[in-house]
């Protein structure tokens, strides 16, 4: 009788269980997963044909699979370790950022009266340019921010001075060009979390919660963060 390790049922089992748990735990299962082939592989040559023997050649290239794959399996517990020892850096380095003033692209806007800066950055030049604001009643706000020429431009929300109330309002930009470019909002970093998945969420100030990936400046922290971050260092000496 002539038996195959890689296609029993008892190896399926084995070498799932080996693909799972901890660094630890699946260093356990690769000893007990190369104790159980040496088993089979015994029991493979006990039980051969004795008028047809298998081919050596045949043990020799399932020694090589099996090694190929705890290769394998190492090399993919070790990406995940780096891959967990890389987001927890990220979120080491982006909590000390929290306080600064950063520059998020954003598609939506969260007012409560309080000026709110951003940029736009436009591929072409645009004689007439228009920031368009659409609270949660679908009512629109249009804003002239006048011609502008390609590159990025500063521009500033004042919801009194538009009559705007507190809100979350979602942002367009309508050129003359046609073009539909991006937008930033300025905000404070509030905090640095994980999500529920293990993705990293930010709070920002006058956007909301957004990813790592929609941030793209750092100003630096204000002076009264500064102060106020220094106070409390001299308090606890």
């Amino acid at each position: 009788m002539e038996t195959n390790l890689f296609t029993t049922p008892a190896s399926a089992a084995a070498n799932t269980a080996a693909t799972g748990g901890t660094p630890a735990a699946n260093g356990a299962k690769g000893s007990e997963s190369q104790e159980m082939f040496t088993k089979l592989l015994v029991a493979q040559i006990q039980n051969q044909d004795p008028l047809s023997p298998s081919d050596p050649s045949q043990f020799v290239q399932q020694l090589t699979q099996l090694s190929q794959t705890e290769a394998l399996q190492n090399l993919a517990s070790l990406t995940s370790n780096n891959a967990s020892v890389l987001q927890s850096m990220q979120v080491l380095g982006l909590g000390a950022q929290v306080g600064s003033e950063v520059m998020t692209s954003a598609t939506s806007v969260q007012l409560d009266g309080a000026k709110v800066n951003g940029a736009v950055t436009l591929g072409a030049n645009s004689s007439k340019t228009t920031l368009v604001l659409t609270g949660a009643d679908g009512v629109a706000h249009e804003l002239a921010m006048g011609p502008f020429a390609a590159g990025s431009t500063p521009f500033s929300i004042d919801p009194t001075a538009m009559g705007l109330p507190a809100g979350n309002y979602k942002m367009q930009v309508v050129t003359s060009s046609g073009e539909n470019p991006p937008v930033d909002i300025a905000g404070r970093l509030n905090s640095v979390r994980l999500g529920s998945n293990g993705s990293i969420v930010l709070n920002i100030a006058n956007v909301g919660e957004v990813a790592p990936s929609a941030i793209t400046a750092f100003n630096g922290k204000s002076n009264s963060t500064a102060v106020a971050a220094a106070g409390a260092a001299t308090s606890t000496l």
